[in-house]
């Protein structure tokens, strides 16, 4: 039955033990409104009614339905105008907020909905890929303390997830970063998800573009790369989910001492709980998973993609080179000569003409300088062999002035022996 207004509001407890009276107990409406001290019409509207009654104050309108019919017009038309274009066509003047919340009401009515889809995922199909900025501050050495990125990848059958924290969000770690993960997997899934991160590519005139060194590592994978549209986060939603499980169930209560270490603890969470939980959505383990779907990948290519930082330079008079804001120290030989520099993520080499002529541990921190001991001792070397070069000295004949000629010249007047001389 539909609810209506009693002509006089009762409270709840008044009309549960009019229905009460008259139910269980069997009482005619005439003594029950003798026993409530109610009127006879209000009795008989209280167990008509099938619903508490509920206060209701009359609408007294809004001051934005005088213009519903033009912004109804506009959203027709137009149904992603933004509300403050919408107020200056209609000639808005009064308040921003009451007109916002009217438009919010009335969009739905013109904008097409965009449901997000639930795919079920294929053995390898993909992977879907995004960084996580852990809230906690890592030692990176030199005195430094920051939230490297970690590049996070899930498996969209198994759920298998992988993580590794990298020196930074360049396309050098990103891929190396990548290539790692995958060699832990064992396989590559045949799509890789990201959204527009700078170093694999952005979305230009409506379509996506994949940079060069995306490109290059997708070709030697033999695999596609698929951006996300802007916006639209639910596309990844593994991905997502995913770094909030880690924020949540991985990072509290724990501390590190470098990025090493932070490496290595959430492998080992990685290991031994979040791949062997039971996983709600496919009703097993990860782990259960995990073999039919690396069956189903690509295999791992023969050749390793070219990742890392690798440049080619020639090596100047102060023999050192930079990567990624850090200088290191090169043997001081190859100055002047044409040598090749590659860093992954552990180590930074040097090399000129086949050999070896640097080697340090990847700096974490930024803005420093790393210098080999080895070669500060070689360029002091080369520096005093340079400086104690003996010459020969010349042999030049000086002649010999007289005093005399002096005081000539300045006007003094005194008696001097003409054998005396300067040089």
């Amino acid at each position: 039955m539909t609810p209506f207004i009693l002509w006089r509001v009762i409270k709840v407890e008044d009309w549960a033990e009019i229905r009460r009276l008259y139910r269980a107990e069997g009482m005619p409406i005439k003594a029950i409104a003798r026993h409530l001290g109610l009127a006879r019409n209000t009795v008989r509207k209280a167990l008509a009614s099938s619903e508490p009654p509920k206060y209701r104050r009359k609408s007294k309108g809004s001051i934005v339905d005088a213009v519903e019919p033009q912004i109804r017009e506009l959203l027709k038309e137009f149904p992603g105008m933004p509300t403050t274009v919408i107020a200056e066509r209609i000639g808005w003047e009064r308040s921003m907020t009451v007109l916002k919340d009217r438009v919010r009401l009335l969009r739905p009515e013109y904008k097409p909905a965009d449901p997000s889809s639930r795919t079920t995922y294929q053995p390898g199909e993909l992977a879907q890929c995004d960084l996580w900025f852990p809230a906690a501050k890592v030692p990176v050495g030199a005195g430094q303390q920051c939230s490297p990125p970690v590049l996070v990848m899930v498996s969209g059958y198994s759920r298998w997830l992988l993580a590794l924290m990298l020196p930074s969000r360049a396309a050098g770690d990103l891929f190396a970063g990548m290539w790692a993960l995958l060699c832990t997997l064992g396989g590559v899934p045949k799509t890789l998800v990201w959204d527009n991160e700078g170093a694999i590519g952005q979305w230009n005139g409506g379509r996506p573009r994949l940079t060069a060194e995306a490109n290059a590592f997708r070709g030697t994978l033999g695999i596609k790369i698929v951006q996300c549209r802007p916006g639209d986060p639910e596309a990844k939603g593994l991905v997502e989910r995913a770094n909030g499980y880690l924020e949540t169930s991985f990072l509290p209560g724990r501390s590190f001492t470098g990025p090493d270490d932070f490496n290595d603890q959430l492998t080992w969470w990685l290991g031994h709980h979040a791949n062997v939980r039971h996983h709600r959505r496919i009703e097993c383990r990860p782990a259960d998973r995990l073999v039919a779907d690396r069956a189903a990948m690509v295999a791992l290519p023969p050749v390793a993609p070219v990742v890392g930082w690798r440049t080619s330079t020639r090596l100047a008079r102060d023999h050192y080179v930079r990567v990624a804001s850090n200088d290191y120290s090169v043997h001081p030989s190859a100055i002047g000569r044409l040598v090749e520099v590659v860093a992954d993520l552990d180590q930074v080499r040097v090399s000129c003409g086949g050999h070896n002529v640097a080697a340090h541990p990847r700096c974490w921190a930024v803005h420093q300088t790393i210098t080999d001991p080895v070669h500060a001792q070689a360029a002091t070397a080369m520096r005093r062999s340079r400086w104690q070069v003996t010459r020969p000295l010349a042999d030049t004949q000086v002649e010999q002035r007289r005093l005399a000629d002096y005081d000539t010249v300045f006007g003094v007047n005194g008696t001097v022996d003409d054998t005396e001389g300067v040089a």
